[in-house]
């Protein structure tokens, strides 16, 4: 039976292989000098220059263990199609935003419209959004979006148009010179501008007019007065997608869209974006249960409407699909400046060290752009008789308000108190690098991941250009790191194969 995908050699590594030797030699050459030649007069001072090529040296053969031998993955849509047809997993995709202030909801709307969007049957599509700041206007922003997805989807669809975030593709394209589609794409167009112009009101006024707040029950939620750091569970259905009149224009079936906001009380500590993923996972469970997790930031729109396909193409080919947890898509960015004099595209960790983790058994979790296998996030251990039953899925509503109640109870402050929750299950807490400790301890319980790099980018965001937001994040990641070594089961914990790479990540 064919394989779903195929796995390719980097080129060009005869030449660097070479160019690699000599640089070894020369490294091994200064630091010979170094340590035969230490003069009677500034000692201190050349045994401190020894010391910090020392480090150089140790740094630079950890590299090795990366771009030395690079490897490329390359799907196969078509045998997957072919063999599977519609008969494909249900997914569940996570949204995470926090602030609509310095994220405006309009762009966080953006991007899941991208999400729903997809290529894939929309019965099997289910997006969250977890609001961890608790806002009326992003609960607001997501109800307009609701009503628009109505347009949005049939359009996409119709003419097939790539990218499938409306800020992104009115932006890039052009007017289609066909006349019915020049109405129908200034129709959309109009549409999709009133919705966000509606939308940046509300955030200019900081709140959500009266006439509009009758319209949906989830509103009054906030009529107790709740606030960021203080407020009750809030879930809230916008659309169901069991329902039969959930429909687009079209007749088509819409994705369940869903908007959490968990419980914050100022005595507990709420974990950061790691305690709002595991909140995820936990109300999904009683929603969709799919098997399949994908989990996004709000900033990063797809880019590609195949992607989920492609991930799929690993989890379901017959040979090796069973041993893989997770599929990680590179971040890419649209707004580098010219010099890009932060080093922010991160184009060597792209291009090269992420497909040379793959080689050695699989990509760090990075955060975002991530398909997981759900029982494998929750904490199962790899076994080689381990079967995925991909029909898994609530295929039954006991009813919008009863199901709503019940993922209330979920998203509550005490919920995890004495149980494994951000330890054994989901998440890891007490890291500011979350994402990454979790990929490492997946694999520690025996599971592979992949990295996808398609030629046309999976998953586009905005990256810091500023060197505040530089510092500030690379502050985060620094943090995150020390404390990853100050653990004792950094190192005793990992399969030989990951040590070096998880050196790397933290070497960076």
């Amino acid at each position: 039976m064919e394989r779903l995908f195929a796995t390719e050699k980097l080129g060009g590594r005869a030449l660097y292989k070479l160019h690699a030797t000599t640089l070894f030699v020369g490294i091994c050459l200064v630091l010979c000098y170094r340590a035969t030649h230490v003069p009677a007069a500034g000692r201190a001072a050349w045994l401190g220059m020894l010391a910090a090529e020392l480090w150089f040296g140790f740094y630079w053969v950890i590299t090795q263990s990366a771009r030395w031998c690079p490897s490329r993955r390359c799907a196969f849509k078509d045998r997957l199609a072919a063999r599977y047809g519609e008969r494909l997993p249900c997914v569940d995709i996570f949204v995470c935003t926090a602030d609509p202030q310095s994220e405006p909801p309009s762009l966080v709307m953006a991007t899941v419209l991208s999400l729903m969007a997809y290529n894939y049957p929309p019965e099997k599509l289910n997006v969250y959004l977890s609001d961890d700041g608790g806002s009326i206007l992003t609960f607001y922003a997501l109800w307009e979006t609701s009503a628009f997805a109505k347009h949005w989807l049939p359009f996409c669809r119709r003419y097939k148009i790539e990218p499938r975030s409306p800020a992104a593709y009115f932006a890039q394209s052009d007017k289609p010179s066909d006349p019915r589609a020049l109405e129908e794409w200034s129709f959309v167009k109009g549409l999709y501008e009133e919705m966000t112009e509606r939308i940046d009101s509300a955030v200019r006024s900081g709140k959500v007019p009266e006439q509009i707040r009758v319209n949906h029950k989830g509103f009054s939620e906030w009529n107790t007065g709740a606030n960021s750091k203080d407020h009750q569970p809030i879930v809230q259905i916008l659309i169901d997608g069991k329902d039969r009149d959930a429909v687009d224009n079209e007749g088509n079936v819409l994705p369940t869209l869903v908007y959490m906001a968990r419980e914050k009380r100022p005595q507990y500590h709420h974990n950061f974006k790691a305690g709002a993923m595991n909140a995820l996972i936990r109300v999904s469970s009683v929603i969709s249960n799919s098997p399949i997790i994908m989990n996004v930031d709000c900033d990063m729109y797809s880019n590609n409407s195949d992607s989920i396909r492609e991930a799929l193409c690993f989890f379901l080919d017959e040979e090796t699909g069973h041993k893989i947890a997770f599929v990680q898509y590179p971040q890419n960015y649209n707004n580098m400046t010219k010099n890009n004099i932060y080093g922010n595209s991160l184009n060597v960790i792209n291009k090269v060290e992420m497909g040379g983790m793959d080689t050695w058994g699989g990509p760090l979790y990075i955060g975002t752009g991530c398909f997981h296998r759900r029982e494998a996030l929750c904490g199962r251990t790899f076994t080689k008789d381990y079967k995925e039953d991909w029909d898994r899925g609530i295929k039954t509503q006991q009813g919008i308000d009863l199901t709503e109640e019940k993922a209330k109870s979920l998203a509550t402050c005490t919920y995890e108190l004495n149980t494994q929750w951000g330890n054994e299950i989901g998440l890891k807490y007490g890291c500011p690098v979350e994402d990454v400790i979790t990929g490492l301890a997946i694999h520690c319980r025996g599971w592979n991941s992949v990295y996808n790099d398609p030629p046309r980018a999976a998953f586009v965001g905005v990256a810091p250009t500023t060197m505040a937001q530089t510092i500030l994040q690379h502050k985060r990641w620094s943090e995150g790191c020390h404390i990853k070594w100050a653990t004792p089961s950094m190192v005793c914990g990992h399969p030989t194969r990951y040590l070096l790479c998880t050196m790397l990540s933290s070497l960076h």
